[in-house]
């Protein structure tokens, strides 16, 4: 689950900037086209491991995947144990055929129980790290709208990995956009409380 975890944050440039249409200005009649084509990128890499609302999230669903395999792990083991105790009764004739039954249809039942367990716990999940993703998309989106009031880019990419194959470093404004978020996120509620009780 840890890995799904730093996964679904890495995943992040994927699911909120490629599955959506990027914004475009639609063009008013009479404006031209700018003369010089002024372009800048962000790296996601260095995004999610320095802007603050990336990493508490990050901590977030890692505890969450955390929990979530601690409480699979030992709901399997438990599991697991009363099975092998199950057949070792039967072996040791302890159980009439009739109880027999009922022991392996109540394990059944657990068995099914922790399998619908897995996939709740899943979906729960994902649909948080969903919500990381489009929060996260839309402070981006919306800073970047600010941001571009005064520098006046044409277009601003997401560099993950060799996605961009060539850029000039002076491109490159992930520290100018990381200051920023920063600058403007504030913590929620249970963090606020959090540094007000120290």
């Amino acid at each position: 689950m840890k890995k799904i975890a730093i996964f679904a944050l890495a995943a992040f440039a994927l699911a909120s900037c490629n599955n959506e249409t990027p914004k475009v200005e639609e063009k008013t009649q009479g404006q031209q086209a700018p003369a010089e084509l002024k372009i800048a990128y962000v790296e996601v890499d260095s995004l999610m491991t320095q802007y603050t609302f990336c990493k508490e999230q990050a901590e977030i669903l890692e505890k969450k995947s955390q929990n979530i395999q601690n409480t699979l792990n030992q709901k399997t083991q438990s599991l697991q144990s009363a099975a092998a105790k199950f057949q070792q009764d039967v072996q040791n004739n302890k159980y009439t055929q009739q109880q027999a039954e009922a022991v392996q249809a109540s394990l059944m039942k657990q068995q099914n129980d922790l399998q619908a367990l897995q996939q709740r716990l899943g979906n729960e999940f994902q649909a948080e790290t969903e919500k990381f993703n489009v929060a996260l998309h839309d402070s981006l989106q919306h800073f970047l709208a600010q941001y571009n009031k005064t520098k006046k880019y044409s277009l601003i990419l997401t560099k993950q990995g060799d996605n961009i194959l060539y850029a000039d470093k002076s491109f490159n404004i992930t520290n100018d956009v990381i200051a920023g978020l920063n600058k403007a996120y504030k913590p929620g509620k249970k963090e606020e409380k959090k540094e007000e009780k120290k």
